[in-house]
């Protein structure tokens, strides 16, 4: 099975179906789109600063719907991850679940789909131009322990998985 390293918190939003699309600035390959991928949170700790980045938005989405819009996610199921990102309990370098890759979307057709009222002018622009649905989310019920890669890889078997 195909394996996909993503940084905390983005692994554990996309498991708790907070986070519907992974952006990549890269389409998925066709012979990916309809498989299941293993979802694996990356080695890289996490960084306070981007949490609460994330975090205040959804949180004071009242006051600032557009800050809260251009997070792309859902602020119910997002606030008690980014909690658990804050306080250091997500896990990292391990598998954590699978997802089904949709069809790829416009990265721009999504943001306007969240209510973001204008093309994004980000800086990181260039790595949002495809999101890739993140269907039939399975969360497992144990983290396993396992290295990542860059990019697609082959996720091995969980009894040659542990670090």
């Amino acid at each position: 099975m195909k394996a996909f390293t993503i940084w905390q918190p983005w692994a554990s939003l996309i498991i708790a179906e907070a986070k519907p699309y992974e952006f990549r600035g890269w389409r998925a390959p066709r012979s990916l789109i309809g498989q299941r991928i293993v979802i694996h949170a990356g080695a890289r700790r996490i960084a306070k600063i981007e949490v609460d980045e994330l975090l205040m938005p959804l949180l004071m989405r009242d006051r600032f719907p557009v800050s809260a819009a251009e997070t792309c996610l859902f602020p119910d199921k997002a606030i008690p991850v980014l909690y658990a990102a804050r306080t250091g309990r997500l896990p990292i370098a391990a598998g954590i679940g699978t997802a089904i890759v949709g069809e790829p979307r416009n990265g721009h057709d999504i943001a306007a789909e969240f209510g973001v009222p204008r093309a994004n002018d980000s800086s990181r622009d260039e790595q949002a131009n495809w999101g890739w649905p993140m269907l039939e989310v399975e969360a497992w019920p144990e983290p396993i322990p396992m290295k990542g890669a860059q990019g697609l890889w082959n996720c091995p078997t969980p009894e040659r998985a542990f670090l």
